[in-house]
């Protein structure tokens, strides 16, 4: 492995900027900067317990031959996303749900991608100090915004799961999706880059679709977030919610 500057920055910088847009575009009450590098640092800490799980997980699983698509649905969808969007979603959850100023659905946006953002600087920063440059240059524009779009719906569904909790409501079918919903996107985009060549065009169809729909839901959620506070206006915004 090496790495240096160079090599650090392509791994590190295109996380970042995506996390700028997405937070620039919490237009209505930006969310604590302390909180924030917090939910990044959980998200890149989660890599490691990702990869202690996944190793766990494979010694029990059974084994298929590299190339095949046996292979490519099992460490795709019970392997990679299974393990590793349960961690990401644990990452956010650990600082953000308690936190009061947790009240509009873009902030759900925000913690997501945070947490996500994060897990995937520390895997990039892995990858390409294994691979190097051309490696962090095409995982810019493919793995890292995968897993910040897996960020986005996670979020959506995350503060969903807490408008619910806030309103007396059961969370428990928002937490759901929060966890199915990235788990699917992850592990068919997985499934498609373990195929290699026979999988390239699809994937890269499944790039372009996924920047078009995640995109598009940023921009209305954002749009849309000074209708969508989670108090009714009849009641305090200082609720005690420790018990949810």
């Amino acid at each position: 492995m090496y790495i240096n500057s160079d090599l650090t920055a392509i791994a590190v910088i295109p996380g970042l900027l995506i996390f700028a847009y997405v937070y620039k575009k919490d237009k209505v009450e930006k969310e604590p900067i302390g909180l924030v590098i917090r939910t990044i640092i959980a998200g890149a800490a989660s890599c490691l317990v990702a990869g202690f799980a996944e190793g766990i997980e494979m010694q029990f699983l059974p084994k298929y031959p590299q190339g095949t698509i046996q292979y490519a649905l099992l460490t795709s969808f019970a392997v990679a996303a299974f393990c590793e969007e349960i961690v990401k979603y644990l990452a956010m959850r650990l600082f953000t749900w308690r936190y009061q100023g947790f009240n509009y659905r873009f902030d759900g946006i925000v913690y997501g991608v945070a947490a996500a953002v994060g897990f995937a600087i520390f895997e990039n920063v892995s990858y390409v100090a294994q691979y190097g440059f051309q490696t962090g240059i095409v995982r810019a524009f493919t793995a890292v915004p995968l897993h910040a779009s897996c960020g986005v719906f996670m979020g959506v569904f995350y503060a969903y799961s807490k408008k619910a909790a806030i309103l007396g409501q059961s969370p428990a079918r928002f937490t759901l999706l929060a966890l199915l919903v990235p788990m699917l996107l992850h592990g068919v985009y997985d499934t498609m880059a373990f195929m290699g060549e026979a999988g390239t065009l699809p994937l890269l169809v499944l790039v372009v679709i996924m920047y078009f729909v995640v995109i598009r839901t940023i921009n209305k959620m954002s749009a849309a977030d000074y209708r969508e506070g989670f108090y009714p206006k009849a009641r305090s915004i200082d609720i005690d919610i420790d018990r949810y």
